[in-house]
């Protein structure tokens, strides 16, 4: 296939069609190397992003470590081994090889395409961490020098499936010309994130589950939604939430006594539950004076607030807060089938915080590192898997009389009530109804059958509102849609965590604090109006006596 640009069909003012071999819906990390591996393999490529393509999402605001290991035997061993406990055992070492092989690969494409690794002191580049802003700025450039179309502001609202279920492209709108798009795909990769249900933390308010809501939508199953509570520390007058730093910081109640084993790592449980009764303050006074100029440059974005409000971290206390980010730093998202990164859809593939991190991380992840590799990696094979399942398809038409297309959205859009005669969905108060299910520390950091069950049944009689409620008007479509799938991710969250009766990786069950050595599974969970929950095989572990003693330690 010739790699030019989707040709739009028709156009007018008010909408674009366009009919192209492989359709990248999220333009961060993930999206732009699946582009660019679709778009260099001769598949037609379009990527629609919800910003502006190189700027929006987590990775463009700030910088980011990278799960980056040297081909070294020993050194891959305990790269793969340092997540093992903490993810709970449920990590594929067959799938961390792959990812961090590629990793290995894709950081050295990026340093011959020019991205500034700084040196060490003997010339060495250091490729542990890239800069987003000069990140993304690099990867928009490749996108488009590989011939992709880029679709700035032009959210995806809904995908396009034909008369055997398999997805065949998406429907949107453009933010600022106004009016819908239309993209006729033989694949679509799904690129658009985690959700931090609107938390305000640095760069994640485009980062609402709406791909996972699509995926759902159109039949996908997702894995992993119960390793999804991730808090992290920020500045309670600010949105960063780079934890790093942290390392070094003290943390004291209000009248400065200090509290016994509040910590960044290991300790942020301590810091929740005196949070759920009065203010957490810290101070970065355990790095020595002659750190601080390196952590201001290792992490200048970091300090942005503390200078805005005129506080030194270093020698003055400053209000802390645990800000969630579901599952950007968590584990969970869609279900993966094999190794392209392919949904258990047909056509439809996910890639980045879209697609379960399970794999590599188990039950823990956290922020940059795996995630980065995990972004970098499995955007590449899912724009390869794309780009090959269009190939297969060949010359087949794409609606034109023998494919016919139909829109598989529900919940909220403009022109499909779905036999309801209800109020349309006030986003608005929708966003805080599922807001105040899953920010509370008592629900779902600590979580209870009492507390989870009470939650859903919230979110429950929630979903039945909006899935009968009259469709939102072209002016608020978007902000219903985003509303909608944070409550659909909220109750894929909660049902897989009370179906978990265990303490695992980042799932905490304060009822059932232990971990349970017969529980090593991973949960599939899916459905929208009956969310549904099942188990499946852990990977095979190497060593299953050594497995089993880890698992009773």
């Amino acid at each position: 296939m010739a790699n030019v640009p989707g040709a739009p069909v028709s156009s007018s003012a008010a909408s674009l069609d366009f009919e192209t071999d492989v359709l990248i819906l999220g333009g961060g990390p993930a999206g732009t190397w699946a582009a660019i591996a679709a778009a260099t393999s001769g598949a037609r490529t379009i990527l629609a992003d919800k910003g502006f393509c190189g700027t929006s999402g987590a990775t463009a605001a700030s910088g980011t470590t990278l799960w980056y290991v040297d081909p070294d035997p020993a050194k891959r061993a305990a790269a793969k081994a340092s997540r093992e406990g903490l993810g709970g055992h449920l990590a594929d070492h067959g799938w961390m090889d792959r990812v961090l092989d590629r990793t290995h690969a894709a950081v050295g494409q990026l340093a011959d395409w020019g991205y500034p690794f700084p040196r060490d002191a003997d010339g060495r580049e250091r490729r542990v961490s890239v800069q987003g802003p000069e990140y993304m700025r690099l990867m928009r450039r490749r996108v488009k020098q590989a011939g992709v179309t880029i679709l700035d502001h032009c959210p995806a609202l809904e995908l396009l499936v034909d008369d055997g279920g398999a997805v065949a492209g998406a429907v949107g709108l453009q933010r600022q010309k106004g009016g819908r798009w239309t993209v006729r795909a033989k694949a679509v990769v799904i690129a658009t994130g985690g959700c931090a249900f609107l938390s305000k933390a640095l760069g994640c308010n485009v980062l609402t589950g709406d791909g996972l809501l699509m995926a759902a939508e159109a039949g996908a199953d997702l894995s992993g939604m119960e390793f999804s509570n991730a808090y992290a520390i920020a500045p309670a007058f600010g949105s960063v939430t780079k934890t790093l730093l942290y390392q070094w910081a003290s943390f004291t109640r209000a009248d400065g006594e200090p509290i016994p084993g509040a910590a960044s790592k290991g300790g942020r449980s301590v810091i929740a539950r005196v949070l759920t009764t009065e203010p957490v303050y810290a101070r970065l006074d355990r790095a020595e004076p002659e750190l601080w100029a390196a952590m201001r440059q290792a992490q200048p974005n970091f300090f942005l607030p503390f200078d805005r409000a005129g506080i030194d971290p270093f020698t003055q206390r400053f209000p802390v807060t645990l800000r969630l980010e579901g599952t950007v730093r968590g584990t969970g998202g869609l279900r993966l089938v094999d190794g392209t990164c392919a949904t258990a859809v047909p056509g439809l593939f996910a890639a980045g915080d879209a697609a379960t991190r399970e794999p590599i991380c188990g039950g823990f992840t956290g922020g940059g590192s795996h995630n980065a590799a995990w972004a970098m990696s499995t955007g590449h094979w899912a724009g390869l898997g794309a780009a090959d399942h269009a190939r297969a398809l060949g010359a087949r038409a794409l609606g034109n009389g023998t494919r016919t297309l139909r829109r598989a959205g529900g919940a909220g859009l403009q022109d499909r009530p779905r036999g309801g005669h209800g109020a349309a969905i006030d986003a608005g108060n929708l966003t805080r109804a599922v807001q105040a299910e899953v920010f509370p520390y008592d629900i779902n950091y600590f979580r209870t059958e009492e507390g989870l069950t009470g939650s859903l049944g919230r979110l429950d009689r929630l979903w039945i509102d909006a899935a009968g409620a009259m469709p939102a008007s072209a002016d608020t479509v978007l902000r219903v849609r985003e509303a909608a799938a944070m409550l659909a991710t909220a109750r894929w969250m909660y049902r897989s965590a009370l179906a978990r009766t265990e303490s695992r990786g980042m799932h905490r069950r304060i009822d059932h604090a232990a971990l349970d050595p017969a529980q090593r599974h991973l949960l599939t969970v899916g459905g929208l109006d009956e969310v549904h929950v099942s188990t499946r095989p852990a990977p095979v572990r190497a060593d299953p006596t050594e497995a089993g003693r880890e698992l009773a330690a």
